[in-house]
């Protein structure tokens, strides 16, 4: 089955600090061709893009909505197929489930934003709380 897997989510307190993994299962994660987005979600809201890093073959840039800028930071695994999210300086406000999307085709971000419909493989989700 090709699917992502995301891992790391957890509760912390505020202020605190975790790191989100995103594996691939079932196929290679090559990001010269893949990009990788992430998303946070709470219940009665929409899926919010909040990283988006662009594949290597599309030269576009790594965009970091307003609420992960200076927070959180998108970095590649010594392993071809994981991607990491950092997340420093976490408040309340950041509690949701957090999803890991791949697109495929050389895709590039946009340098204003993220949108769902443009990816094509997604994890299930890990939940991170941050609460005292």
């Amino acid at each position: 089955q090709v699917r992502l897997v995301e891992s790391g989510g957890g509760l912390v307190q505020p202020g605190g600090s975790l790191r989100l993994s995103c594996a691939a299962s079932g196929f290679t994660l090559d990001l010269d061709f893949y990009a990788i987005g992430w998303f946070r979600q709470v219940p009665g809201k929409d899926r919010e893009g909040i990283v988006c890093m662009s594949s290597s073959v599309s030269s576009g840039p790594t965009w970091y909505g307003d609420s992960a800028k200076g927070r959180f930071t998108i970095t590649r695994g010594n392993a071809k197929n994981t991607v990491y999210l950092q997340m420093d300086s976490l408040k309340p406000d950041d509690t949701a489930v957090y999803y890991c999307a791949a697109a495929d085709s050389g895709y590039g971000c946009y340098a204003s934003g993220t949108n769902k419909d443009d990816y094509d493989y997604w994890g299930q989700g890990t939940q991170v709380t941050v609460s005292s």
